[in-house]
């Protein structure tokens, strides 16, 4: 391989683990589990009967319409998670207005809300450019694993570092103040990292 493209390639990969570990998970997702995908279908299964009710009880345009869009627009739920193995009952309006899709909504919707943790992605992330720079070898390569290594290790420090802060902060609350008010300098990178910690 080039060098000049080895030391692109390198860079690039150092850049994107950085990015993850400063960056966060918000724009990153868990793949979509059973409940998820079987809960976008029946969606849109329920836009679908929505409409095709509102045509045959002849309802005012302006619902059919809406109906009719919002059949259009669950597609993109359905395509987006993909189809289920298994598939809840919903032959009829009874069937999709049970109560156990209710409860597959509230569940789906729970776990949407799960995002990876930022520590476990970053750290994903590092192993998986060792690896690569390890592949590539020579002398860039073997530069890029040690900087990763070394990153890696940083990053656990500060990891348990923060945890560390957090648990003295609750073990001793009559020192809160001050402990914060000794932080109160931090950098607005440094303080969106905690903020991540704190909240995993």
């Amino acid at each position: 391989m080039d060098e000049k493209l080895r030391t692109h390639s390198e860079y690039a990969l150092m850049l994107f683990a950085f990015a993850v570990l400063v960056g966060g998970c918000d724009s990153l997702r868990l793949a979509p589990s059973l409940q998820q995908k079987q809960n976008a279908w029946l969606h849109n299964r329920t836009a679908t009967v929505a409409a095709e009710t509102a045509r045959a009880e002849n309802t005012s345009e302006k619902l059919q319409t809406l109906t009719r869009l919002g059949e259009l627009q669950s597609r993109a739920f359905t395509v987006d998670y993909g189809l289920p193995d298994e598939f809840p009952p919903a032959e009829t309006v009874e069937d999709i207005l049970a109560q156990s899709s209710w409860q597959l909504a509230e569940t789906a919707t729970v776990q949407s809300a799960d995002r990876p943790d930022p520590w476990q992605v970053a750290d994903s992330m590092l192993e998986l450019g060792i690896g690569i720079c390890g592949l590539l070898g020579g002398v860039y390569g073997t530069r890029a694993v040690r900087f990763l290594r070394q990153t890696k290790t940083k990053s656990q420090a500060l990891k348990e570092i923060i945890t560390g802060n957090e648990l003295f902060k609750k073990q001793n609350s009559s020192q809160a103040a001050s402990f914060k008010q000794a932080h109160a300098n931090q950098s607005a990178p440094t303080r969106q990292i905690v903020a991540e910690v704190k909240a995993t």
